[in-house]
């Protein structure tokens, strides 16, 4: 027979947690007040496109984006590459609902650059992001 259990801790709800988090300034290299909402998507996907998937052991195995191996490839494979690999890290955030409407750049030779839109659970943003191939 197998044993019947009684849920000890009464019912619980799961709720998102807040995205209020440091505010980055990027051009200075370092931190100052904080941000939410809207503001702190567009910090985190700053962040998860600008660390490379693997090199910092402080982030989990999921975290970033593999840009590395686009060196030296051909510009149709990197567009296709760079798309599947920026809505896989993207995706990886639980606030982020979809990544869609790429469109690339080519700015100078051995440059291509992906802008797109991010819908989250705050709104909608657009975002870009640039490799050397």
């Amino acid at each position: 027979m197998i044993p019947q259990q009684n849920n000890a801790l009464g019912t619980f709800v799961l709720e998102e947690q807040p995205s209020l988090t440091y505010r980055m300034d990027a051009e200075e290299n370092r931190m100052i007040t904080t941000c939410d909402g809207i503001a702190a998507m567009q910090q985190a996907v700053y962040k998860i496109l600008n660390t490379e998937r693997y090199d910092c052991p402080i982030y989990s195995r999921g975290y970033g984006i593999e840009l590395k191996a686009l060196f030296g490839k051909p510009v149709g494979y990197c567009m296709s590459e760079m798309e599947r690999q920026i809505r896989e890290a993207l995706l990886q955030d639980d606030r982020i609902i979809s990544v869609d409407g790429f469109t690339f750049e080519q700015p100078e030779k051995g440059v291509l650059k992906a802008l797109f839109q991010v819908r989250t659970s705050m709104g909608s943003l657009t975002a870009e992001k640039e490799v050397r191939i």
